[in-house]
């Protein structure tokens, strides 16, 4: 018999060495206790997290927490059905007019996690016969819903508006086509030009989706993300998003404006076939979702902590993933794989928890430590974290800062 794991088995024995050598697992950090949005007990310490994108620290908004709890009074802990049966709640059909109302549009759909909404929405939009035209960095959940929808893909290199315009001149024009985008690349946080890029999508007679996982909140005026921060927000066909990011719960949607958009809630695999989000989920997201509608503040306080973090690390020598502090999102750029892993246990032995990233999930042959900024985190905090970062350059007993 042949053991389907057993093309695993390099990986896993790479896991083993490094653990057997007296490595900290990265993979599923235990926090024992979460003690605010950025900080929590691991391995017995008070910790400082710098890696959970919970850009505006809505977890433990007591507003937030209040509509949770009586949701989970008044109508249990979850649905046991999907949306499309017994699984539509009053707070269902309530966060869905919040987010309406978040971003102006006609039309939103709550899915069970943002990863579903991606393979959801680009799975049922284009199929055999049609084009999807994507980023070549794009998150694996956009992949992943073009092979379910077993849609033709064709790659365009990262961020490049010309090589977009190249690859769509070069389809048929009667042809469906779907150009996907992100308003901010989760692993190098670097963001995408839009306008330039929606303009050309819309000059080839594609339609646009835009994933604003790591967007919304704090970019443009309202904070609903690149789209509004670039000017296209008419021009986009799709906007998806997640809950487990600023809103700081877990789901995930898709709004859109397009007048034949519910058609979705018929066809869509991953939302008809999914169990929906338990009651107090959905409260604790409609709740967080009206707030961030009016959290300049907290916006005006993650970009002045981001900046901080990003001139901090550049001026001690590290190379980051992006030269100007493009979103809250800051990549460490490491050599290698080890050096990588060394980094990240020595700070985690120094109070502090960042991302550790590498290939397939970062481009290829790169190695970075990634850190998410929060709009709670304090001025005495950044300064304790990038302390660590000096002090855990110099227990690895490498010059990091060297290539810089």
């Amino acid at each position: 018999m042949i053991d389907l794991l057993d093309k695993f088995d390099p990986i896993a024995g790479e896991r083993q060495a490094y653990l057997d050598a007296g490595g900290r697992d990265p993979v599923g950090v235990v926090m024992t206790k979460v003690l605010s949005p950025t900080r929590a007990v691991i391995a017995g310490r008070e910790t400082i997290l710098m890696g959970t994108y919970n850009y505006m620290g809505m977890t433990f908004d007591p507003d937030v927490i209040a509509a949770g709890e009586a949701a989970l009074r008044d109508f249990g802990s979850g649905t046991t059905g999907s949306r499309s049966l017994n699984g539509t709640y009053t707070g269902h059909r309530a966060c869905e007019d919040a987010l309406k109302e978040f971003y102006g549009t006609k039309h939103a759909m709550v899915f069970s996690t943002g990863y579903q909404a991606n393979l959801g929405v680009v799975s049922t939009l284009a199929g055999r016969g049609d084009y999807v035209i994507l980023d070549a960095d794009s998150h694996a959940s956009i992949y992943d819903g073009c092979a379910m929808g077993n849609a033709d893909i064709v790659r365009f290199r990262h961020n490049s508006v010309e090589d977009l315009a190249k690859r769509l001149g070069r389809l048929p024009p009667e042809a469906g086509k779907l150009v996907i985008l992100e308003g901010v690349y989760s692993m190098l946080g670097d963001i995408a030009p839009l306008k330039e890029m929606v303009a050309v999508a819309k000059a080839a007679g594609a339609m646009v989706l835009v994933d604003e996982a790591h967007a919304m909140g704090f970019f443009g005026e309202h904070g609903r993300g690149v789209t509004e921060a670039a000017g296209v927000e008419a021009d986009v066909d799709f906007i998806i998003g997640t809950f487990s990011k600023s809103v700081g719960t877990v789901g995930g949607f898709c709004v859109s404006n397009h007048p034949k958009f519910e058609v979705l809630r018929l066809v869509c695999r991953p939302y008809v076939f999914t169990a929906s989000l338990p009651p107090a989920v959905v409260a604790s997201a409609a709740t967080s979702i009206r707030k961030l509608m009016h959290g300049g503040d907290k916006r005006a306080r993650l970009w002045e902590a981001t900046r901080a973090m990003h001139a901090g690390l550049i001026a001690r020598g590290f190379t980051l993933g992006t030269r100007t502090a493009e979103s809250a999102i800051l990549a460490v750029i490491m050599p290698d794989q080890a050096t990588t892993l060394a980094m990240w246990q020595a700070l985690l032995e120094r109070g502090v928890y960042v991302n550790f990233a590498r290939p397939p999930a970062t481009p290829t042959g790169v190695y970075l430590l990634r850190c998410s900024l929060c709009a709670e985190h304090t001025a005495d905090e950044i300064a304790t974290i990038l302390q660590a970062f000096d002090d855990a350059a110099t227990a690895v007993g490498v010059d990091l800062r060297a290539a810089a």
